[in-house]
């Protein structure tokens, strides 16, 4: 019996050793513009896998980010953070992000381009399984990825961590190919109630398959525990809303992925 349960345990560890999380930083281009990401994935298993795209918040592509392309490499997916801003462009506060994320918002024909770019980088992982290709975003991230179904990219779903829900071309619909989910903070006091309909409106013309989860006591930024806790600022962490828009995020990929 002792030999046995000293078999078994190092064969565990030779399992434990063996697979492991690996991480890459990418350099890839869009246009002329050189652009840094990240990918992360199990390296257990050489077998093609469904691929996620992991877009960043208004400070760039941060530890958060890669920790999140880590938590879905561990789930058995290859993911890849997307770089918007271009290689070295990492805003040091919030106001220098508040600049860098304008530019794009009032650009989306360029965000568009930008997170294009990015996809088509995930999708050149010979790991990645081209037919169940995913998109998650957080805050600008999660407009981006709505941007990303709105270009008619060609993946399975799209999910928005409490992204920015206005629709300032509302035909765009149409070219949404992809399920969307929508994870919102009920107490967001920076999105409109105007947006949030207009948005609603936008996804209903086009006959989108889409859900939206307004999660109550949550605010901007709910994933974000460096957003603090303090719910009157606007932007603050919920751990709850957390782990259940995660979850939420787990079943939706389990019924586009199948």
């Amino acid at each position: 019996m002792k030999t046995m349960i000293l078999l078994f345990l190092a064969l565990a560890g030779a399992i434990s050793v063996q697979a492991k999380i690996v991480t890459q930083t990418i350099e890839y281009k869009q246009g002329e513009t050189t652009l840094e990401g990240f990918l992360a994935y199990d390296d257990a298993t050489t077998t093609a896998r469904p691929g996620v795209l992991v877009v960043h918040q208004w400070l760039g592509l941060t530890d958060y980010e890669k920790h999140r392309a880590e938590q879905l490499a561990a789930l058995g997916y290859v993911a890849f953070c997307a770089d918007i801003y271009g290689k070295g462009v990492r805003p040091k506060n919030t106001g220098e992000a508040g600049v860098e994320a304008t530019k794009y918002k009032t650009d989306r024909k360029l965000l568009r381009a930008r997170v294009n770019a990015g996809l088509d980088e995930l999708k050149k992982s010979a790991l990645v399984d081209k037919t169940k290709v995913a998109a998650i975003g957080y805050c600008f991230g999660g407009t981006t990825v709505i941007e990303l179904a709105r270009s008619g990219a060609d993946l399975q779903g799209i999910v928005s961590f409490h992204g920015g829900l206005d629709s300032p071309t509302p035909a765009d619909g149409k070219n949404i190919k992809c399920k969307v989910l929508i994870c919102h903070g009920a107490d967001d006091p920076f999105e409109k109630a105007a947006d949030l309909a207009a948005f609603e409106d936008e996804m209903r013309q086009a006959n989108v398959d889409w859900t939206l989860i307004k999660f109550g006591g949550s605010v901007h930024s709910f994933t974000q525990p460096m957003a603090g806790n303090d719910n009157s600022k606007g932007a603050a962490y919920n751990e709850r809303a957390d782990r259940r828009s995660w979850a939420a995020m787990k079943m939706f990929f389990s019924g586009i992925f199948q």
